[in-house]
């Protein structure tokens, strides 16, 4: 599944090697990983949840 998707970095991590969060997008779902574990796990939600989620954010 990852190398299908075109997973970008969130503009809030930064290249410190801190925490970097990455979110790829595609027609049913959004989705998330730790930049630093590319192969590792990936994290699911429907786009509607995420926008809530940005939302809450501001």
């Amino acid at each position: 599944m990852n190398d299908t998707l075109h997973w970008f970095k969130s503009s809030h991590s930064d290249d410190s090697g801190g925490n970097c969060v990455e979110v790829a997008t595609s027609t049913h779902a959004v989705h998330l990983r730790d930049s630093k574990m590319q192969d590792g796990p990936t994290f699911t939600v429907e786009p509607s949840s995420w926008s809530a989620f940005l939302d809450w954010q501001d």
